[in-house]
Protein backbone atom coordinates (compact mmCIF):
# COMPACT_ATOMS: atom_id res chain seq x y z
CA UNK A 1 0.00 0.00 0.00
CA UNK A 2 1.34 3.66 -0.89
CA UNK A 3 2.05 5.85 1.60
CA UNK A 4 -1.01 8.26 2.35
CA UNK A 5 -0.97 11.40 4.70
CA UNK A 6 -4.74 12.52 5.73
CA UNK A 7 -5.34 15.83 6.54
CA UNK A 8 -8.26 16.64 9.39
CA UNK A 9 -9.51 20.35 10.23
CA UNK A 10 -12.27 21.94 11.88
CA UNK A 11 -15.97 22.72 10.76
CA UNK A 12 -14.54 26.41 11.57
CA UNK A 13 -12.52 26.03 8.59
CA UNK A 14 -15.60 27.13 6.14
CA UNK A 15 -14.52 25.15 3.19
CA UNK A 16 -16.88 24.74 0.50
CA UNK A 17 -18.10 20.35 0.76
CA UNK A 18 -16.79 20.13 -3.02
CA UNK A 19 -13.60 21.40 -2.30
CA UNK A 20 -13.36 18.94 0.68
CA UNK A 21 -14.14 16.21 -1.10
CA UNK A 22 -11.56 16.77 -4.04
CA UNK A 23 -8.66 16.87 -1.70
CA UNK A 24 -9.65 14.42 0.62
CA UNK A 25 -10.05 16.72 3.73
CA UNK A 26 -12.15 15.97 6.72
CA UNK A 27 -13.71 18.10 8.78
CA UNK A 28 -14.57 17.44 12.76
CA UNK A 29 -17.44 19.61 13.68
CA UNK A 30 -17.41 21.79 16.51
CA UNK A 31 -20.57 22.14 18.97
CA UNK A 32 -23.10 25.26 19.15
CA UNK A 33 -25.13 24.97 21.77
CA UNK A 34 -28.79 26.52 21.50
CA UNK A 35 -30.32 26.97 24.64
CA UNK A 36 -30.64 23.38 26.16
CA UNK A 37 -29.80 21.60 22.28
CA UNK A 38 -25.83 20.58 21.70
CA UNK A 39 -25.79 20.66 17.98
CA UNK A 40 -23.12 19.61 15.66
CA UNK A 41 -22.08 22.87 13.10
CA UNK A 42 -22.28 22.05 9.25
CA UNK A 43 -25.13 19.39 9.20
CA UNK A 44 -27.09 19.64 12.57
CA UNK A 45 -27.57 24.09 12.68
CA UNK A 46 -28.25 26.34 9.78
CA UNK A 47 -26.55 30.55 9.86
CA UNK A 48 -30.28 31.43 9.29
CA UNK A 49 -31.58 29.45 12.71
CA UNK A 50 -28.46 31.24 14.77
CA UNK A 51 -28.86 34.20 13.20
CA UNK A 52 -32.91 33.73 14.34
CA UNK A 53 -31.85 33.30 17.81
CA UNK A 54 -29.03 35.72 18.08
CA UNK A 55 -31.43 38.66 16.91
CA UNK A 56 -34.00 36.77 19.74
CA UNK A 57 -31.10 37.20 22.45
CA UNK A 58 -31.66 33.20 23.11
CA UNK A 59 -28.57 31.97 24.96
CA UNK A 60 -26.17 30.91 22.42
CA UNK A 61 -22.11 28.93 23.48
CA UNK A 62 -20.48 26.94 21.83
CA UNK A 63 -18.35 24.28 22.80
CA UNK A 64 -15.17 22.35 21.33
CA UNK A 65 -15.17 18.54 19.53
CA UNK A 66 -15.63 15.45 22.03
CA UNK A 67 -11.97 13.30 21.94
CA UNK A 68 -14.00 10.55 20.81
CA UNK A 69 -15.28 12.22 17.65
CA UNK A 70 -11.14 12.99 16.98
CA UNK A 71 -10.32 9.60 17.81
CA UNK A 72 -13.10 8.12 15.47
CA UNK A 73 -11.91 10.62 12.98
CA UNK A 74 -8.29 9.67 13.37
CA UNK A 75 -9.06 6.15 13.73
CA UNK A 76 -11.28 6.29 9.79
CA UNK A 77 -8.21 7.91 8.18
CA UNK A 78 -5.78 4.77 9.35
CA UNK A 79 -8.39 2.34 8.03
CA UNK A 80 -8.90 4.06 5.23
CA UNK A 81 -4.78 3.68 4.64
CA UNK A 82 -3.67 6.80 6.02
CA UNK A 83 0.02 6.31 7.50
CA UNK A 84 -0.24 9.68 9.10
CA UNK A 85 -2.59 12.05 9.89
CA UNK A 86 -1.52 16.60 9.77
CA UNK A 87 -5.04 17.88 12.30
CA UNK A 88 -5.24 21.20 11.41
CA UNK A 89 -7.74 23.58 13.99
CA UNK A 90 -8.43 27.08 14.62
CA UNK A 91 -6.57 29.19 16.65
CA UNK A 92 -5.69 27.87 20.29
CA UNK A 93 -6.64 31.36 21.91
CA UNK A 94 -10.03 31.23 20.60
CA UNK A 95 -11.10 27.81 21.22
CA UNK A 96 -9.85 24.18 22.52
CA UNK A 97 -9.95 22.04 20.20
CA UNK A 98 -6.38 22.38 19.20
CA UNK A 99 -6.31 20.59 22.71
CA UNK A 100 -8.78 18.00 22.22
CA UNK A 101 -7.23 17.25 18.87
CA UNK A 102 -3.77 16.46 20.80
CA UNK A 103 -4.83 14.58 23.52
CA UNK A 104 -6.74 12.24 20.97
CA UNK A 105 -3.74 12.02 18.86
CA UNK A 106 -2.07 10.42 21.43
CA UNK A 107 -4.14 7.25 20.83
CA UNK A 108 -4.35 7.31 17.67
CA UNK A 109 -3.06 3.96 15.75
CA UNK A 110 -1.13 6.03 13.25
CA UNK A 111 1.63 9.42 13.97
CA UNK A 112 -0.68 12.81 14.00
CA UNK A 113 0.86 15.74 14.15
CA UNK A 114 -1.76 18.44 15.56
CA UNK A 115 -1.37 22.19 14.15
CA UNK A 116 -2.25 25.08 15.84
CA UNK A 117 -2.74 27.19 12.69
CA UNK A 118 -3.51 30.31 14.79
CA UNK A 119 -6.10 31.15 12.55
CA UNK A 120 -9.75 30.83 11.60
CA UNK A 121 -12.77 31.03 8.69
CA UNK A 122 -10.84 30.46 5.35
CA UNK A 123 -7.79 31.71 6.80
CA UNK A 124 -7.69 28.02 8.22
CA UNK A 125 -9.19 26.49 4.98
CA UNK A 126 -6.47 27.99 2.88
CA UNK A 127 -3.92 26.62 5.07
CA UNK A 128 -5.15 22.99 5.20
CA UNK A 129 -5.76 23.08 1.30
CA UNK A 130 -2.10 23.81 1.07
CA UNK A 131 -1.59 20.63 3.25
CA UNK A 132 -3.45 18.75 1.15
CA UNK A 133 -1.95 20.10 -1.94
CA UNK A 134 1.34 18.85 -1.01
CA UNK A 135 0.29 15.45 0.20
CA UNK A 136 -1.08 15.09 -3.09
CA UNK A 137 1.52 14.84 -4.37
CA UNK A 138 3.58 12.39 -2.41
CA UNK A 139 4.60 14.77 0.33
CA UNK A 140 5.14 13.49 3.80
CA UNK A 141 3.05 14.64 7.59
CA UNK A 142 6.18 17.27 7.68
CA UNK A 143 6.30 18.59 4.41
CA UNK A 144 2.46 19.02 4.54
CA UNK A 145 2.50 20.96 8.20
CA UNK A 146 5.50 23.23 7.04
CA UNK A 147 3.51 23.72 3.57
CA UNK A 148 0.62 24.71 6.29
CA UNK A 149 2.16 27.07 8.44
CA UNK A 150 4.28 28.96 5.69
CA UNK A 151 0.45 29.61 4.34
CA UNK A 152 -0.48 30.71 7.59
CA UNK A 153 2.48 33.12 8.33
CA UNK A 154 1.95 35.03 5.03
CA UNK A 155 -2.18 35.28 5.29
CA UNK A 156 -4.01 37.98 7.42
CA UNK A 157 -7.63 38.46 8.31
CA UNK A 158 -9.79 41.23 9.06
CA UNK A 159 -13.21 42.08 9.79
CA UNK A 160 -15.73 44.29 10.34
CA UNK A 161 -18.98 43.83 13.13
CA UNK A 162 -22.20 45.84 13.46
CA UNK A 163 -21.50 45.36 17.47
CA UNK A 164 -18.66 44.05 19.87
CA UNK A 165 -21.51 42.89 21.97
CA UNK A 166 -21.10 39.46 21.20
CA UNK A 167 -17.89 38.82 20.84
CA UNK A 168 -17.53 40.68 24.27
CA UNK A 169 -20.05 37.98 26.03
CA UNK A 170 -18.55 35.46 24.15
CA UNK A 171 -15.19 36.26 26.03
CA UNK A 172 -13.78 36.63 22.61
CA UNK A 173 -12.38 40.22 22.12
CA UNK A 174 -9.62 40.17 23.83
CA UNK A 175 -7.48 43.48 23.46
CA UNK A 176 -10.51 44.56 21.73
CA UNK A 177 -12.50 45.21 24.97
CA UNK A 178 -10.89 48.53 24.83
CA UNK A 179 -13.06 49.66 22.24
CA UNK A 180 -16.17 48.56 23.91
CA UNK A 181 -17.12 51.72 25.73
CA UNK A 182 -17.36 53.22 22.22
CA UNK A 183 -18.89 50.94 20.63
CA UNK A 184 -21.88 52.53 20.47
CA UNK A 185 -20.25 55.25 18.92
CA UNK A 186 -18.04 53.47 16.46
CA UNK A 187 -18.12 50.84 14.07
CA UNK A 188 -14.70 48.62 14.59
CA UNK A 189 -12.53 47.43 12.17
CA UNK A 190 -10.37 44.01 13.53
CA UNK A 191 -8.03 41.56 12.54
CA UNK A 192 -6.75 38.47 13.86
CA UNK A 193 -3.15 38.77 14.85
CA UNK A 194 -0.91 36.35 16.91
CA UNK A 195 -4.00 33.47 17.13
CA UNK A 196 -6.18 36.58 18.75
CA UNK A 197 -8.68 38.90 17.78
CA UNK A 198 -7.36 42.44 18.28
CA UNK A 199 -8.94 45.96 17.28
CA UNK A 200 -7.40 47.75 13.97
CA UNK A 201 -9.31 50.56 13.21
CA UNK A 202 -12.39 52.60 14.54
CA UNK A 203 -14.71 54.34 11.83
CA UNK A 204 -17.36 56.38 12.39
CA UNK A 205 -20.19 54.29 9.94
CA UNK A 206 -20.70 51.37 8.66
CA UNK A 207 -20.67 52.11 5.08
CA UNK A 208 -16.74 54.31 5.90
CA UNK A 209 -16.58 51.06 7.97
CA UNK A 210 -16.52 48.82 5.01
CA UNK A 211 -14.82 50.73 2.99
CA UNK A 212 -11.98 51.48 5.11
CA UNK A 213 -12.04 47.20 4.99
CA UNK A 214 -11.38 47.43 1.26
CA UNK A 215 -8.96 49.93 1.25
CA UNK A 216 -6.69 47.46 3.70
CA UNK A 217 -7.05 44.32 1.74
CA UNK A 218 -6.60 45.93 -1.38
CA UNK A 219 -3.06 47.46 0.26
CA UNK A 220 -2.71 44.06 1.91
CA UNK A 221 -3.08 42.03 -1.33
CA UNK A 222 -0.81 44.37 -3.40
CA UNK A 223 0.15 43.10 -6.80
CA UNK A 224 0.92 39.48 -5.21
CA UNK A 225 -0.57 36.53 -6.40
CA UNK A 226 -2.90 35.82 -4.09
CA UNK A 227 -6.25 34.03 -2.91
CA UNK A 228 -9.19 35.67 -1.05
CA UNK A 229 -12.33 35.24 0.96
CA UNK A 230 -15.07 37.36 1.71
CA UNK A 231 -17.07 35.86 4.91
CA UNK A 232 -20.32 37.13 6.06
CA UNK A 233 -23.58 36.38 8.77
CA UNK A 234 -26.43 37.38 7.33
CA UNK A 235 -25.30 40.15 5.20
CA UNK A 236 -25.21 38.71 1.86
CA UNK A 237 -25.65 41.63 -0.25
CA UNK A 238 -22.83 43.21 1.17
CA UNK A 239 -20.30 40.90 0.86
CA UNK A 240 -21.12 40.39 -2.72
CA UNK A 241 -20.40 43.92 -3.59
CA UNK A 242 -17.52 43.86 -1.29
CA UNK A 243 -16.53 40.85 -3.59
CA UNK A 244 -17.14 42.51 -6.94
CA UNK A 245 -15.03 45.48 -6.05
CA UNK A 246 -12.47 43.34 -5.01
CA UNK A 247 -12.06 41.77 -8.46
CA UNK A 248 -11.38 45.07 -9.86
CA UNK A 249 -8.86 46.52 -6.83
CA UNK A 250 -6.88 42.97 -6.49
CA UNK A 251 -4.64 42.83 -9.93
CA UNK A 252 -2.93 39.14 -8.50
CA UNK A 253 -6.51 37.68 -7.48
CA UNK A 254 -6.22 34.18 -7.93
CA UNK A 255 -9.28 31.94 -6.05
CA UNK A 256 -11.94 34.35 -4.77
CA UNK A 257 -13.95 32.89 -2.48
CA UNK A 258 -17.35 33.96 -1.04
CA UNK A 259 -19.67 32.34 1.80
CA UNK A 260 -21.28 32.68 5.01
CA UNK A 261 -19.46 32.22 7.86
CA UNK A 262 -21.19 29.16 9.95
CA UNK A 263 -22.77 28.78 13.14
CA UNK A 264 -19.69 28.95 16.00
CA UNK A 265 -17.86 32.14 14.08
CA UNK A 266 -21.89 33.47 13.41
CA UNK A 267 -22.69 32.89 17.49
CA UNK A 268 -19.47 35.05 18.21
CA UNK A 269 -20.06 37.74 15.84
CA UNK A 270 -23.67 38.42 15.18
CA UNK A 271 -25.09 39.24 11.80
CA UNK A 272 -23.63 41.82 10.14
CA UNK A 273 -20.30 40.48 9.92
CA UNK A 274 -18.14 40.91 7.13
CA UNK A 275 -14.86 39.40 6.74
CA UNK A 276 -12.05 39.12 4.36
CA UNK A 277 -8.80 36.92 4.72
CA UNK A 278 -6.22 38.01 2.11
CA UNK A 279 -3.69 34.79 1.64
CA UNK A 280 -0.72 35.07 -0.66
CA UNK A 281 0.21 31.69 -2.63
Amino acid sequence: MSRHVAIVTDSTAYLPQWTMERHGITAVPLIVVLGDQALEEGTEISTRSLAQALQKRRPVTTSRPSLQVFAETYRQAAESGATGIVSLHLSAELSGTHDAAVVAAREAPVPVRVVDTGMVAMALGFCALAAAEAAETGGTVDEAVTAAEKRAAGTSAYFYVDTLDFLRRGGRIGAAQALFGSALAVKPLLQLRGGRIEPLEKVRTASKAIARLEEIVADRAGSAQVDIAVHHLAAPDRASALADRLRGRVPGLADLHVSEVGAVIGAHTGPGLLGVVVSPR
